[in-house]
């Protein structure tokens, strides 16, 4: 597990400030410690996709195809420009990233956006 930390804060308690601030704007409540996100699995379009704080979102699609009775599956990379600044537990989860309105980054997912998790990651509870 690693150490609570959200990008562009310079400190733990900026990072604190931080959090609360993007809970706001996502209309969501701000986790305690120890339930705060790392990282989630979600599937979205037929994709399986992953959120870590810090990182841009990246997924995976793989589709099978029947080609002269052979099954020949193929797996496509998706990426994504947009940086997850924040994931808030709940039903959904609710990913904040650095795309618009935060910044004026065009991207292909609302912001934010809401997910159910497949896999969850926490960041260290300490």
């Amino acid at each position: 597990m690693a150490a609570f930390f959200l990008p562009r804060a310079s400190d733990d308690e900026q990072a604190e400030r931080l959090y609360d601030a993007l809970a706001e704007f996502a209309g969501t409540e701000p986790a305690p410690h120890g339930q705060r996100v790392q990282s989630m699995t979600f599937t979205h379009e037929g994709a399986e996709w992953v959120a870590a704080v810090g990182e841009e979102l990246s997924g995976r699609r793989t589709t099978q195809q029947l080609r002269r009775g052979e099954l020949i599956e193929r797996t496509e990379e998706l990426s994504s420009s947009s940086r997850v600044l924040a994931i808030y537990p709940g039903a959904p989860f609710v990913v904040v990233t650095d795309a618009q309105p935060i910044t004026g980054a065009a991207s292909e997912w609302a912001n934010p956006f809401t997910a159910r998790p497949d896999r969850v990651t926490y960041f260290d509870a300490t």
